[in-house]
């Protein structure tokens, strides 16, 4: 019979314990099937490790020397395994900011979950990049509709107004949506998640103010060529000296979900960062509000 490592590990739970009733019920088998693998692991060897002529379990000389080397094998292999699992990567991709303190706890969850690790990649289209497979897990938001993906929804932001400090809106404690069709709207049309299809047809701003992302998008306001619309976390994380944000009154909320390709190597990875992803501590973020679509999206 082959040395096994159910062999060692069997022996070195007898060893730590002394007694073949604790030792079954930490390695979660009976106790006849413990003193069966001994005595295999006994007759492998060829040398007797466990003193039976005793009321308490010892170890032979014998058995003492192997123990060193059993425990010795273990801890190399169980170092052996932590070091690869080190080396797995699962890759998030996102097009804006990421919602706090969501991402930092998921992360963390996941990463002492599992030692594996995650890698941020800023990405324009989150979902053709899946495609491309440069990323495993795309975090989304708003209403995009798709195909071929599985999604999982986790919350939904609230909005808030972006207003010129120099607008005549900038001494206005709230705004209310329905108001927003009076001015132009500046539009980031490559990772925004507000455009005048956020509204019903009838109340939705007549002027685009088109941007092709972020950095643009602030500046445009800032410059006063129109109004914004953005998700609440840009007033603690993306500010501008040049603009004010506001709260926004009957805005519907931004849906947040997460969006992976039903095939690929990495299910197990999946599996445990949509754990840590749902956890209740981790989808309670500063600015996550119930649903409130209005019937505008």
């Amino acid at each position: 019979m082959d040395l096994e490592l159910r062999h060692l590990r069997a022996f070195t739970a007898l060893a730590h314990h002394h007694s073949y009733t604790r030792a079954a019920t930490e390695l979660m088998v009976t106790q006849p099937a413990l003193s069966r693998t001994i005595q295999q692991l006994e007759a492998t060897l060829g040398i007797r490790l466990v003193d039976r002529s005793s009321r308490h379990v010892t170890l032979t000389p014998a058995g003492q020397e192997f123990l060193f080397h059993a425990r010795r094998v273990l801890g190399n292999l169980d170092q052996a395994a932590r070091d690869m699992r080190a080396h797995r990567t699962l890759r998030l991709g996102f097009s804006w900011l990421l919602p706090d303190p969501w991402a930092q706890r998921t992360i963390a969850r996941f990463e002492r979950a599992t030692d594996a690790k995650v890698t941020l990649a800023r990405v324009d289209h989150p979902v053709a990049t899946l495609e491309t497979a440069r990323i495993d897990i795309a975090l989304l938001r708003g209403h995009l509709e798709l195909t071929g993906a599985t999604v999982h929804p986790l919350f939904n932001e609230q909005r808030i107004a972006a207003i010129s400090t120099s607008s005549f809106l900038a001494a206005r404690k709230s705004i209310d949506w329905s108001e927003f069709h009076q001015w132009p709207l500046v539009v980031n049309t490559v990772t925004g998640t507000t455009t005048p299809g956020s509204w019903h047809p009838a109340a939705a701003p007549r002027t685009v103010i088109p941007c092709a992302n972020y950095d643009e998008w602030l500046e445009n306001v800032a410059a006063d060529r129109g109004v914004g619309v953005v998700p609440a976390l840009a007033a603690r994380r993306a500010a501008h000296s040049g603009v004010r944000f506001i709260p926004l009154t009957n805005a519907p909320a931004i849906p947040v979900r997460l969006a992976h390709l039903p095939t690929g190597g990495r299910r197990p990875l999946l599996r445990e960062f949509l754990h840590a992803a749902t956890a209740p501590e981790c989808t309670a973020t500063a600015d996550a509000v119930p649903g409130n679509d209005h019937g505008a999206r």
